[in-house]
């Protein structure tokens, strides 16, 4: 009798199962066929990337973060590319083309040193290691300056150079953004994003783009005859509908009379007209309503001479409820002065066919709005991700640990220090460390290529550059570029910028290289 056990099969006859270095080979092909779709669009050379959905809707952006996420991506190593992302954006709200293409060559790079033989836990162990090794790298590279306007403007315009600003308007929209965030950034506790709002409209120039201190929103009142502006504005911010009340229950109420009828329609006018009244008698001159307000009500209201706006979105009413101090009220039978905000001024504007109103002056909070102009959707849209980077970026540079040196001057230091560092690691582990760094500088070598030079000449030039003045990096000029100083020509990134991508990376590539059994249910 033979005792040999049977086989014993513990997946589903559907399940696809794939080990092994197949298994590490197809998820590492996946992660960088990812990474590489974002590869052109790094720097301020960098080129645009349309996206069609299956709906027909396009959008035309550079940003590392928006293409991912528009991309319908199905394979899950591939997705821990996106995660990456995603983390980086949510972090600090920068860099993700940065860390997904840093990612993407950890992989490359990873590859070579299994088809070498080397165990992934040895790599991943000489991955940590040199993350360890870049984040001491970056520290030194944090440049010791006041972070002052004009450093602030930098910061904001290397993160939107390339972007869809264009070159002539970059700075002016730089300067922009770091006036933002000084109106609502005291220097004490944390930077609340909420307080600076980005509002897009077509119609004109990128150079037409203005900072408004208060709120703006794309809205108009509900009824023609409401006054267009409001002065020392008691405002409302209502959560409920300004219509007849309807019964809990169901109920059948049988009219046999025009008298009947018409006491009736009194009742629903009187209970209507009540709304307006309670907001008058609470001294209340503008209303800002999240549902709608029945027409019977917006002419009381407009006999009252209060201003009213329905429909609003919720983020809307949220903005407007903190710059003004108001409270969210969902009932207006019970009203008090403590409920209602203030606002120095409530205007309605014109802007080509369309009207915006302006919440100006709010005294409970400081609130903004960068009102983001363009040409066309598709300019606006880019725009909006642009600003929104630089309002984090700028953030950053001033809570999380200063500036450091753009262009690629920070990863050329990072992979130099991280080289010099691999002598004293022992082991196979060292070759892991200096594949790192290898990883790390494809950052400045892809910027060289989308800035027209050629990439080998560039790093060779990037090294004995740092080598002899200790900072080098790709200066993108005219319609190519040339290895310089960053410093000098006002090229600056967030430290925290840094220290993000190089950690979110090697998280994505290590969990990625661990993998050896992929089982999928179909």
């Amino acid at each position: 009798m033979s005792t040999r056990m049977q086989p014993l099969y513990v997946l589903s006859e559907s399940s696809d199962r794939t080990r092994g270095a197949d298994a590490q080979e197809s998820n590492i092909r996946a992660g960088k066929a990812v990474a590489n779709a974002v590869r052109t669009t790094l720097g301020p050379r960098g080129m645009d990337k349309m996206l069609v959905d299956a709906s027909g809707e396009v959008v035309i952006t550079n940003d590392g973060a928006t293409i991912l996420e528009e991309m319908d991506i199905e394979h899950p190593a591939a997705q821990m590319i996106v995660e990456v992302a995603q983390t980086q954006e949510e972090g600090v709200g920068d860099g993700t083309t940065t860390a997904s293409v840093l990612a993407g060559e950890l992989l490359a790079q990873a590859e070579h040193l299994l088809d070498d033989d080397l165990h992934p836990t040895i790599i991943v162990e000489g991955y940590n290691e040199a993350a360890r090794l870049a984040q001491e790298a970056i520290d030194e590279q944090v440049l010791d300056v006041q972070l002052d306007d004009d450093v602030l403007a930098a910061v904001a315009e290397s993160s939107m150079t390339g972007k869809g600003t264009g070159d002539v308007a970059a700075d002016a929209l730089a300067r922009l953004v770091v006036d933002a965030v000084r109106a609502v950034y005291d220097g004490e506790g944390r930077f609340d994003p909420d307080d600076v709002r980005v509002l897009t409209h077509v119609g004109a120039s990128s150079s037409a783009t203005e900072l408004v201190e208060g709120v703006v929103v794309d809205e108009e009142p509900v009824r023609d005859g409401m006054a267009r502006t409001v002065e020392d504005a008691t405002v409302a911010v209502l959560t409920t509908k300004l219509d007849v009340r309807e019964g809990e229950g169901d109920a059948e109420y049988r009219i046999t009379s025009v008298e009947q009828l018409e006491a009736v329609i009194d009742a629903e006018d009187a209970e209507l007209a009540g709304y307006a009244e309670a907001l008058e008698a609470a001294g209340v001159d503008v209303v800002f309503c999240t549902k709608s307000i029945a027409d019977r009500v917006a002419a009381h209201l407009e006999r009252c001479g209060i201003v009213a706006f329905d429909g609003l979105k919720t983020k809307d009413a949220k903005a407007i409820a903190r710059a003004t101090g108001a409270k969210q009220l969902g009932d207006v039978r019970e009203l008090d002065a403590a409920d209602f905000g203030h606002a120095d001024r409530v205007s309605v504007n014109r802007f080509g066919a369309d009207d915006l109103t302006f919440v100006e002056g709010g005294d409970a909070a400081e609130t903004v709005t960068l009102l983001v102009r363009g040409g066309t959707e598709h300019v606006v849209d880019e725009l909006e991700r642009a600003m929104t980077d630089a309002v984090g970026v700028t953030v950053a540079a001033i809570e999380s640990g200063g500036v450091v040196p753009g262009a690629g001057a920070t990863e050329i230091a990072i992979a130099e220090y991280v080289r010099a560092a691999a002598s004293g690691v022992h082991g196979r582990k060292q070759l892991a460390v200096e594949a790192f760094a290898d990883a790390v500088e494809a950052l400045p070598r892809t910027l060289a290529t989308n800035a027209g030079m050629d990439p080998i000449d560039a790093v060779v030039e990037l090294r004995a550059t740092f080598d002899r003045e200790g900072v080098a990096g790709v200066i993108a000029t005219g319609r190519t570029g040339e290895i310089g100083d960053p410093v000098a020509a006002k090229i600056f990134d967030p430290a925290a910028v840094k220290r993000e991508a190089i950690t979110a990376a090697t998280e994505a590539a290590t969990m990625i290289v661990r993998i050896d059994d992929v089982i999928a249910a179909n």
